[in-house]
């Protein structure tokens, strides 16, 4: 089980109001009470920031930001000995704009070595004004942009499929294969215990970089058939990734793939290819008990071909907090109490983002001044962007910063948020911190989770019921009424069950 941290705003040390790699390792003893087995890292690296650290421009250094490289290492010593696992975020697609390379491009002729690290093109019309191509940005606005050559006169264009900070990697270049893998062993010598691989569908673009058919304006937004991602060229850069993580047995890689037909999606976890890949059904589907069953039984079936280990996922820096999403207040959290103990009945690996055992909503009417995602700028003030999912973290206290930082937190938190403190839940039996962590210790020591299969059992409308082949039953209640249990013992319930009766809106574990 993997436990999904944004350094920014997890824990602060320093009294910046910006959460830090010191910070994680003084709440390493939390992680250890909750159950989990993993962390995963969001990016650590030297970064100028643009996009929260994904702006990378020195791949094989900490940023002072958090810490700097000592308290890396000692993070990772500390989490070891504490039997935990430590994953970082790596971003295989492009760097920051403020990385060597890209100034060295930025100097150098169309053509070069230097600018043959990139995608660099010229562009169309008689003046090359006109993009390479139709391709927008994720962020928003093109997918180029057109740079002032070293003479002074306006020149090429180059690709950023994210923000003009991150411009793209040329991966048909031996050189970043190469300099990838340097990264990768840089890591691992010093103990990382393996990787999430962002954008782990990109990287390959496609020969002559056609026009889109179909332009998505949508921020974030892409489906199977966008030429920018899942090109098969990616295959071959994730099967020499993966033969850099087999000269280290225990180490993982963990992709970040938005692919929806599961023949593709499959194709990312083959075994000579990454050994997990994130499958987000569960967090685009709403509260309801067939859409639930429905994705439940895609992503099973995205990897039973190639023999892959599913994983589950609710929420996390990019998706808005499940609390909202299923409806907000009581009813939404509700709803995530139950739709975690669903989660956590499945086979394969469970991603939890901080935050989420705290039962904590979106925070959606952020001050404009407050918001820092590049989404915000790109789309002219009119997409707010994933801010809302990365405030800080609430530890003590009535008041904020509740414990999160003695200076200002870098994003505002929620008066509110005194109620769903670690303080306030950590010893209350019926709080969502107390749910997960006796979900997370049975799912560790029980049997009855044994087992890589499904079975469904028939339910009333608006319910879901499955068998676990070691004799869990886990049952949904996604409609307004209570519901009948099934026969056996109760081992844990989101919500007080009587008289055999779910209720509404939860979930139970029998055996």
């Amino acid at each position: 089980m993997f436990y999904q941290i944004y350094p920014r705003s997890f824990a602060d040390s320093d009294g910046d109001g910006i959460g830090d790699l010191r910070g994680i390792r003084d709440k390493l003893g939390y992680l250890e009470l909750l159950g989990v087995d993993a962390l995963w890292i969001c990016p650590v690296m030297r970064s100028p920031m643009a996009d929260g650290g994904y702006d990378v421009a020195d791949p094989r250094d900490i940023d002072p930001l958090f810490g700097g490289m000592a308290a890396m290492v000692e993070l990772i010593a500390e989490a070891h000995d504490r039997g935990l696992k430590v994953t970082m975020d790596l971003v295989p697609n492009h760097t920051s704009d403020q990385h060597p390379w890209f100034a060295a491009a930025l100097a150098a002729a169309p053509g070069s070595r230097e600018r043959e690290r990139y995608i660099f093109r010229d562009g169309r019309g008689p003046d090359g004004a006109t993009p390479p191509n139709n391709w927008p940005s994720i962020f928003g606005g093109p997918a180029w942009t057109r740079v002032i050559e070293p003479d002074g006169r306006p020149g090429q264009w180059y690709l950023h499929i994210f923000a003009p900070e991150q411009p793209d990697l040329n991966w048909a270049n031996p050189e970043i294969a190469a300099d990838f893998e340097q990264t990768l062993r840089f890591w691992l010598d010093r103990g990382v215990d393996g990787f999430r691989l962002d954008v782990a569908h990109g990287m390959a673009k496609p020969d002559g970089l056609p026009d889109m058919e179909r332009v998505e304006t949508k921020m974030l937004v892409h489906d199977d058939d966008d030429p920018r991602f899942n090109n098969p060229a990616v295959h071959e850069i994730h099967r020499r990734i993966r033969k850099v993580l087999d000269e280290y047995p225990d180490a993982v890689s963990i992709g970040e793939v938005w692919v929806d037909d599961n023949t593709r999606f499959g194709e990312y976890v083959r075994p000579d290819e990454l050994h997990l890949a994130f499958n987000f059904r569960l967090a685009e589907t709403p509260f309801d008990a067939d859409a639930v069953r429905a994705a439940i039984d895609n992503s099973l079936a995205a990897v039973a071909p190639v023999g892959a280990v599913p994983t589950w996922t609710l929420s996390n820096h990019d998706i808005a907090r499940e609390v909202t999403r299923y409806g907000g207040g009581p009813v939404g959290v509700a709803r995530a109490r139950a739709m975690m103990m669903v989660e956590l009945a499945l086979p394969g690996a469970v991603f939890i983002y901080n935050g989420a055992e705290l039962g904590l909503p979106n925070v959606d009417d952020l001050p404009e001044a407050a918001l820092r995602d590049p989404v915000w700028e790109r789309s002219g003030h009119t997409e707010r962007g994933r801010d809302g999912c990365r405030v800080p973290i609430p530890w003590e206290g009535a008041a904020p910063p509740f414990g999160f930082s003695t200076g200002e937190s870098w994003l505002p938190m929620p008066p509110e948020w005194a109620a769903s403190t670690v303080e306030a839940q950590l010893e209350a039996l019926g709080s969502t911190l107390s749910l997960y962590r006796m979900a997370i210790e049975l799912r560790g020591v029980r049997p009855e989770f044994a087992g890589p299969r499904v079975e469904w059992y028939g339910s009333p409308a608006g319910c879901l019921a499955f068998r676990r082949p070691g004799g869990l039953v886990c049952v949904l209640n996604a409609s307004p009424v209570p519901i009948a249990l099934p026969p056996g013992d109760v081992l844990l319930a989101s919500a007080p069950s009587e008289n055999g009766q779910l209720a509404a809106n939860a979930a139970a574990w029998l055996v």
